[in-house]
C-alpha cells in the first residue's frame, strides 16, 4: 500500500454511465476504506480536517474505528455532528475543506474523508443503524421552514435537544436541494436522500409538504396561532438569475433551476414521465459552477451535444475538479473565455443559435478573479436549439415580504448572525441559501447546526 496515494475508488465507465442516471461513483467497499482509514495520523491536538469542516465533524475519531472495523461505531460519532453524512459523503467540496487541510495532503495525497463519511453512511443505513434521539421531550414547539440541508440540520440537531420540531415543506417532496437540485446521477433520491429524511424523521420530527409559508400560513400566525415558540427560516434561494440580453425569452431557453427541478423532482427524464422536458439536440450552458455541470451532463444524458459556455478560463471555473473531471471525460465540450451577447430564434420564437464575444482576461477584479474583458470583432455563432442559464440564485421574497419586522439587504437575502442565525424579528432565525444566497450543502448544514444552537439557547433563557 502506498500511503503518498488516496486508496483509488470504483466508477461507472464514462461512456456507459454517460447514457444513464445511475450513479457515477460506486463508493468503497469495507475492505478499501480500512486500508484508506490506516493513512490517517490521527492528529490528535487541534485536527485540521475539523477546523476545515462547517459542522465539526470529529474526523480523526471517525477515521479511527473505520480503521478498527467498528463501524457502527463511526456512524454515531459522524452522526453526532451531521444529520446528512451519506449526502455530504458525496456533495461537499472536502478539497476546500477537510481534505484541503489534511496533514496527510502536504506530502502525497490527504485521506478521502468524503468517500470514507459516505461509506460509513451507506453501511448503517444498509444495516438499519439509526442516529441516536433525545432521552426526553421538553414540550417546547419549534417551526423550521424548507426541509433542505439548513433546515433538515436545524430540526435534527432541536429534536436530538428534546424539542418537537415540525419542518414545512413548499414542494410536494422534502429534501430541497438536494431532491431538485442534484441529479440522480450524483445523489440518489430514493436510495440515500428519502433514507437519510427518514432518520430525521426517526428523532420525532414532524414534515408536512405542500406548504407555502408567507401564503398557506405567515411566520407571525405560526408563532401567534400555532403555539411555535420559534421559528428557523431555510427556505433556500429558489429564484433564478438571467443575463438580460436580447432574445433571452425565446423558447428553448431555460434556467438551470427549472431545468434541473423538471429532470431531478419531476424524473422528466423517463420515458413515461406527465412532465416531460424539451430534449435540445444541441445544448449550451451558460456558466461555469456545479449546477452548470449538473445542467450539461443531464443535457447530456438526454441525448444532446453539449456545450459549457463561461466566460472565464479553466482556472477560474467555480465547480469542482471532480465535476470538470467527469464531464469532460463523457464528452461535454468546454467553451471558455467566451460570453453569450445575444440568443437567436426563428420566426416561431424557437432558439437557433446564440451569438458570442472572446473574452480575455484583464486585472483582477474585487472578487480576486481576473475580470474577462471582450475582445473586440471577435464575435460568433454557436448552433444550439437549447440554452440553459446556470448563473446562480437568489432568495424568493415571499417569506420577507410577508413577515413584518425582518431585515433583508440588497439581494433580498435574510439579515441574520452568523454564529447563532439570529434575524431582526424576535425569536426568528434563518440560515443557509436564503441568508447567504446560493451557497453550498455543508455550509447551509453549518448555519442549520448555528441556528438550532441559537434556538435553544433563546428558549432556555426566555
Amino acid at each position: 500500500m502506498d500511503v503518498l496515494k488516496k486508496t483509488p475508488v470504483r466508477e461507472q465507465d464514462a461512456k456507459v454511465r454517460a447514457t444513464n442516471f445511475e450513479e457515477v461513483c460506486l463508493g468503497y467497499n469495507k475492505e478499501e476504506a480500512m486500508e484508506e482509514a490506516s493513512r490517517c495520523i490521527g492528529c490528535k491536538n487541534n485536527a485540521q480536517c475539523i477546523q476545515g469542516c462547517p459542522v465539526a465533524i470529529d474526523i480523526p475519531a471517525f477515521i479511527g474505528q473505520v480503521k478498527e472495523g467498528n463501524i457502527e461505531k463511526a456512524y454515531q460519532i459522524i452522526s453526532e455532528s451531521s444529520a446528512l453524512p451519506a449526502v455530504c459523503g458525496r456533495v461537499c467540496p472536502q478539497e476546500s475543506q477537510c481534505e484541503g487541510k489534511c496533514i496527510r495532503g502536504i506530502k502525497g495525497e490527504p485521506i478521502s474523508i468524503g468517500k470514507l463519511e459516505r461509506f460509513v453512511a451507506d453501511w448503517a443505513r444498509e444495516n438499519d443503524i439509526k442516529p441516536e434521539g433525545a432521552a426526553e421531550k421538553n414540550g417546547k414547539k419549534v417551526a423550521v421552514i424548507g426541509s433542505g440541508p439548513a433546515g433538515l440540520t436545524c430540526a435534527g440537531d432541536l429534536a436530538k435537544m428534546g424539542y418537537d420540531v415540525t419542518i414545512f415543506e413548499a414542494l410536494h417532496e422534502p429534501g430541497g436541494v438536494l431532491v431538485y437540485g442534484i441529479p440522480e446521477f450524483r445523489l440518489p433520491k430514493q436510495a440515500v436522500v428519502a433514507k437519510e429524511i427518514e432518520n430525521v424523521k426517526s428523532l420525532g420530527v414532524k414534515i408536512e409538504t405542500n406548504v407555502v409559508v408567507g401564503k398557506s400560513v405567515t411566520i407571525d400566525e405560526l408563532i401567534s396561532e400555532e403555539g411555535f415558540e420559534a421559528v428557523f427560516i431555510g427556505s433556500g434561494a429558489g429564484l433564478p438569475k438571467f443575463m438580460g440580453i436580447p432574445g433571452e425569452n425565446a423558447n428553448g431557453v431555460f434556467s438551470a433551476n427549472e431545468y434541473l427541478t423538471r429532470s431531478n423532482l419531476m424524473k422528466a427524464f423517463n420515458e413515461d414521465s406527465d412532465t416531460p422536458i424539451m430534449r435540445g439536440k444541441k445544448v449550451a450552458v451558460v456558466g461555469g459552477g456545479n449546477v452548470a455541470m449538473d445542467a450539461a451532463r443531464t443535457a447530456l444524458r438526454l441525448g444532446a451535444e453539449v456545450h459549457i459556455v463561461y466566460r472565464r478560463s479553466e482556472e477560474e471555473l467555480p465547480a469542482r475538479v471532480e465535476e470538470v473531471h467527469h464531464a469532460k471525460e463523457e464528452g461535454i465540450i468546454f467553451d471558455l473565455l467566451t460570453n453569450p451577447v445575444e440568443i437567436l430564434s426563428d420566426e416561431k420564437g424557437w432558439v437557433t443559435g446564440m451569438k458570442c464575444i472572446r473574452m480575455e482576461l484583464g486585472e483582477a477584479d474585487e472578487s480576486g478573479r481576473r475580470r474577462p474583458v471582450e475582445v473586440a470583432g471577435s464575435e460568433f455563432v454557436i448552433d444550439v436549439d437549447t440554452v440553459i442559464m446556470s448563473l446562480g440564485t437568489s432568495p424568493n421574497p415571499l417569506i420577507s415580504s410577508t413577515t413584518e419586522g425582518l431585515d433583508v439587504n440588497k439581494w433580498k437575502c435574510i439579515v441574520a448572525a452568523e454564529e447563532n442565525g439570529q434575524t431582526s424579528k424576535e425569536g426568528v432565525y434563518a440560515g443557509g441559501d436564503a441568508v447567504t444566497g446560493a451557497a453550498t450543502v455543508i455550509l447551509a448544514m453549518g448555519a442549520g447546526k448555528a441556528g438550532a444552537k441559537g434556538i435553544d439557547e433563546y428558549l432556555r433563557n426566555k
